[in-house]
């Protein structure tokens, strides 16, 4: 597997809209940055969280989620319990080619304050916006700034296209909007 250039993702955003809206140059001023590197797209977080609380005392079963699990916030600025977690999602919407698998890793502004976050691998063919974990694991509240960046995505061009695409598959995920919570 390659990973793939600016050169690259520029022209699949551009010529066959794999990211939408799309950054053509990584934007820094006064914000976490966002937008095309060298080998990645720095991607934004939405102004849309789920926090998740405690106040129903719910248990989490990936099997059987649900709602009471969490509080809805629109807003600019979610601030995360210490050591707890939210879930939030991409302002950019990814069309994922067939011969490619994309991989996310946490921006280092973020983890350099404890905050992790997580995004399990975008898969062939796979499309929509991206549900973003993100976790607080320090003993302090914890600030993310919606519509800045919150991680960095790298293609990784596979040596032929797959067998079965994700869509193939009629993966569960497929074509999400907004915060898409655990489906079995």
């Amino acid at each position: 597997m390659t990973v793939m250039s600016d050169r690259w993702i520029r022209r699949m955003a551009t010529e066959h809209r794999m990211i939408e809206p799309f950054t053509e140059t990584q934007r820094r001023e006064g914000v976490i940055s966002y937008g095309l590197s060298s080998y990645g797209y720095d991607a934004r977080v939405a102004d849309e969280f789920k926090i998740f609380t405690n106040v129903d005392s719910a248990v989490i079963d990936p099997k059987a989620f649900t709602p009471a699990s969490f509080v809805d916030r629109k807003t600019d600025t979610c601030i995360i319990p210490p050591n707890s977690f939210a879930l939030a999602r991409t302002v950019e919407y990814f069309r994922i080619p067939r011969d490619v698998l994309v991989v996310c890793l946490g921006k280092s502004t973020y983890a350099r304050c404890g905050i992790i976050v997580n995004v399990t691998p975008l898969e062939p063919e796979w499309e929509g916006q991206v549900t973003i974990e993100i976790s607080n694991t320090t003993p302090l509240p914890a600030k993310i700034h919606a519509n800045e960046g919150i991680c960095q995505f790298l293609f990784l061009l596979g040596n032929e296209p797959c067998e079965t695409s994700y869509a193939e598959r009629a993966g569960k995920y497929m074509h999400q909007r907004g915060v898409a919570l655990p489906r079995l």
